[in-house]
């Protein structure tokens, strides 16, 4: 199995036409770049997050061209501390332009099966997949390229299903939760935001 890296998937974001989904399955992540500052966020300590702006850059430009970026993070709740983190800093993904909704496990529709192994993937314009793969503590090994109609078919489905399921951020867990402390606050006219996804 071939895999490329994340830069690479990236590219992706250059080449397609109206939306990408992303599915996301995991209640924690190890990416490298958000290490320190999710650290120093459990610490209750002040955190950069210039570390995002190579995400909201590329969020930003592509959405003002009329594209769609869209996740459904399936959570197991209670969160873990990863995913309470995440959910702190989900505002800044959708003030860059994402579309953010969020499906507690225990309210997944009855029945519902996940293709690709059970991994992530993001979905581009219902023709392309890119299977994220981790190792067995989180940490993204690369994302396999899938093109086969009827793996795609099976996530435009899921996702169609989710999507209408899944709680649009501003409203899970009641408000959005408030933003951790911060050296480097990122403005709304600033480039900057969240790291680059697995």
């Amino acid at each position: 199995m071939e895999l490329i890296s994340s830069a690479e998937r990236n590219q992706l974001f250059e080449s397609f036409s109206q939306d990408a989904f992303h599915l996301e399955l995991r209640d924690d992540y190890c990416v490298p770049d958000e290490d320190s500052p999710f650290t120093s966020w459990l610490r209750g300590e002040s955190v950069d997050y210039s570390y995002m702006e190579p995400w909201t850059q590329l969020i930003r430009r592509v959405t003002r061209q009329g594209k769609t970026v869209r996740r459904v993070r399936v959570v197991t709740e209670p969160h873990t501390p990863y995913l309470q983190w995440e959910h702190a800093t989900t505002g800044l993904n959708e003030e860059a332009g994402e579309e953010i909704r969020w499906l507690p496990r225990h309210r997944l529709p009855e029945g519902v099966t996940f293709p690709v192994g059970g991994n992530d993937w993001w979905l581009y314009d219902n023709r392309l997949l890119a299977v994220g793969h981790f190792d067995s503590d989180g940490r993204v090994l690369g994302s396999e390229i899938v093109v086969d109609p009827d793996a795609v078919a099976e996530c435009v489905r899921l996702r169609d299903l989710l999507w209408a399921a899944a709680i649009p951020h501003p409203e899970y867990c009641g408000t959005p939760s408030p933003l951790p402390p911060s050296t480097e606050m990122p403005s709304r006219a600033s480039a900057g935001v969240r790291a680059v996804a697995p």
